[in-house]
């Protein structure tokens, strides 16, 4: 079966779980996160939640420990860079079942293309946990705005598809 084919069989709604890493964002605050959430709706996906949690391992971890079965993806936006606070990738790395390098790949070579070199201090990271599709991006406004058009939204139900099988 080719790549348009598994499209086709892939399509449809897809459940996915906002997480915004942030020490000093609120609800109000959180343009990355609403971006996120408006880019889904308008894609017909189904916002499952939305929480902002610290950088910090154990908050991460007790989140998708605690994740509803129901839920098929989160998208984890922020704490993916290489300051001290940045722990993101380590957390979810160590927790991801399988990876995906081709999203961070992706997602450096089309950043490069708006912010030059800096790209390669983003850890974007993609994987399947425990059955879940986990996705990991910058959390700037532009970061995710790229990521959900040029490759979340294209792809999610895709993905979700194929780790279901």
């Amino acid at each position: 079966m080719g790549h348009r084919e598994h499209h086709e069989k892939a399509g449809g709604q897809v459940k996915v779980f906002i997480v915004t890493v942030s020490d000093t964002r609120t609800i109000d605050t959180d343009a990355s996160g609403a971006i996120i959430r408006d880019k889904l709706e308008a894609a017909g996906h189904i916002v499952a939640g939305h929480r902002i949690i610290k950088d910090e391992t154990s908050e991460i971890n007790n989140l998708l420990d605690t994740m509803p079965e129901t839920v098929q993806a989160v998208i984890f936006n922020g704490g993916t860079g290489i300051s001290r606070r940045d722990t993101t990738y380590d957390a979810l790395e160590a927790r991801l079942d399988k990876t995906l390098p081709g999203f961070g790949e992706i997602f450096r070579m089309l950043s490069y293309e708006d912010i030059g070199p800096a790209a390669m201090m983003s850890r974007a990271v993609a994987g399947i946990a425990g059955g879940t599709v986990v996705v990991s991006i910058p959390g700037s406004s532009g970061a995710v705005t790229l990521a959900m058009e040029k490759i979340i939204i294209p792809e999610i139900a895709h993905i979700v598809w194929e780790a279901s099988r």
